[in-house]
């Protein structure tokens, strides 16, 4: 059965528009990839590149010039990262500049940011030269830390609800004194008492030093309170021999 003209027109318009939308695929594939642009490799090297994968973006003042070109473990402790930049972002790139593992948003892939240099050093990097790296925050430690205060917190209010709920029911010697009346009201009687006693002995005291007063005052005792204060000052003045023969003794 042959192709009529119609279906003739209609084959080649399908062609033609899937030659373009593969021509359209590898330049925007090409242009992500960096294939179509003279292209420069620096690579940096980390303890833990957190996700990071091959293809993500590398971004410096908030623009994507290049990719993750390769990322190999060197040891237990080291894996290097491999960066493809665009040519034209070369005289930007200081030698100490530094790399950096961010997030494209809160939820989005990883990528490689590279903070500018230039305060030490004006020097451009060279091809395949290594920048210094700052290693990514460990997110899994952080959330367990969090975690772990959560679980204290949750053990510290339950605690706290069992008190409370204790003390409401009348429970322990705290409960008891809040909940019942005669306990509260037996404590009233005892500070009063308390304060009572503690007047009386202040009038007591002031009703002792007036008689003392007046017994120093009476003929019968005056006697008395003079010898007594006789011997006070003899005891005072042989101090004060006995430390001015000290001090001369010295001398």
């Amino acid at each position: 059965m042959k192709a009529t003209a119609s279906q003739k027109i209609k084959i080649g318009i399908f062609t033609f528009l899937g030659l373009v939308v593969l021509i359209l695929g590898i330049f925007f594939i090409g242009n992500q990839k960096n294939l179509f642009s003279s292209t420069f490799g620096v690579y940096g090297t980390f303890k833990n590149v957190n996700g990071l994968q091959v293809g993500n973006n590398v971004r410096f003042a908030g623009i994507n010039i290049g990719v993750v070109e390769d990322i190999t473990i060197v040891n237990d402790s080291t894996v290097r990262v491999d960066l493809t930049l665009n040519n034209d972002v070369k005289k930007f790139i200081k030698t100490d500049s530094k790399l950096s593992i961010g997030s494209d948003g809160l939820m989005g892939d990883k990528l490689v940011v590279i903070a500018p240099g230039g305060v030490k050093s004006t020097t451009p990097v060279q091809d395949g030269g290594q920048l210094a790296s700052v290693n990514p925050v460990d997110v899994d430690r952080i959330i367990k830390k969090l975690t772990r205060v959560a679980d204290n917190a949750a053990d510290m209010t339950e605690g706290l609800a069992s008190i409370i709920n204790k003390v409401n029911n009348g429970k322990g010697s705290i409960g008891r004194l809040l909940n019942n009346d005669k306990l509260s009201r037996d404590l009233e009687g005892t500070v009063r008492q308390a304060k009572t006693t503690i007047a009386t002995v202040h009038k007591t005291s002031s009703t002792l030093n007036e008689d003392l007063k007046a017994a120093q005052h009476n003929f019968l005792l005056k006697g008395f309170f003079k010898k007594k204060k006789k011997a006070q000052q003899d005891s005072i003045k042989k101090a004060q021999e006995a430390a001015k023969k000290a001090n001369d003794q010295k001398q």
